[in-house]
């Protein structure tokens, strides 16, 4: 599999070296300092790996499009507009977004579904926590998770509780950063009942579970049609 980088920070050049160690090989990388080079060349590889920031993301898509190469995106915080633009790009290419590459993360996030029908009245809390460098709160994987247990958006999520808020609604989704030390990432959701917590969690040993599971769905995505991926269809084999 040949692999272009987009994004060439920690996760970007542990991709780098996993890829090498695998025998793959590497079409090259592109980050802020040379991004411009997207708009002037041609195909040169099999997928784009794109764990960059929102401010390449329009830069990145283009490219996709323009040279029919499949895309694998793990960039957060982009805006409704940028997915927009992925679902549209999937129209010409395999495409697929995720916030975590984790398998254990996404077997959390395909279960989650199954718990909250089996739960549909207790009260849910999602806390996540992270080493004290990330910029951004609740993390990508969160709000994946809050999305996976109320994908319609009939819970109001509440960000972090200060002050006379007053009593915790029936239809909210509670949602908790904690920052500190060097945590590659936990997640926690916790389900509470009239004396009784259910309580699933997942814990992150380092980013090598991201990559291994990126480059896992990746080998997948250049396989497929032209469509919008989840790692639920590429994993549990259903329908896109």
């Amino acid at each position: 599999m040949k692999v272009l980088i987009t994004g060439y920070g920690r996760m970007g050049r542990l991709i780098e070296d996993t890829l090498v160690k695998s025998g793959d090989e590497l079409a090259g990388w592109i980050d802020i300092e040379n991004v411009a080079e997207l708009e002037s060349s041609e195909k040169i590889a099999d997928v784009i790996m794109d764990f960059s920031n929102p401010s390449l993301t329009d830069t990145v898509v283009a490219y996709a499009a323009r040279t029919k190469t499949p895309l694998l995106s793990g960039t957060t915080n982009m805006s409704a507009d940028q997915h927009k633009a992925l679902a549209q790009l999937a129209d010409a290419v395999p495409v697929i977004w995720a916030s975590n590459y984790s398998l254990g993360v996404n077997l959390f996030m395909h279960i989650l579904p199954q718990i909250k029908a089996a739960l549909p009245d207790w009260d849910i809390e999602i806390t996540e926590t992270h080493h004290n460098k990330k910029v951004d709160a609740p993390s990508g994987t969160a709000k994946s998770l809050a999305d996976a247990i109320d994908p319609t958006g009939e819970y109001e999520r509440v960000y972090g509780r200060s002050g006379n808020c007053g009593a915790r609604t029936t239809r909210e989704i509670g949602m908790h950063a904690l920052r500190g030390g060097t945590v590659t990432g936990e997640h926690r959701v916790d389900f509470f009942g009239n004396d009784e917590v259910f309580e699933i969690t997942h814990k992150a040993g380092s980013r090598q579970i991201l990559v291994d599971g990126a480059i896992a769905a990746a080998r997948k995505l250049i396989t497929k049609e032209p469509g919008l991926y989840t790692m639920e269809t590429l994993l549990f084999d259903q329908e896109s």
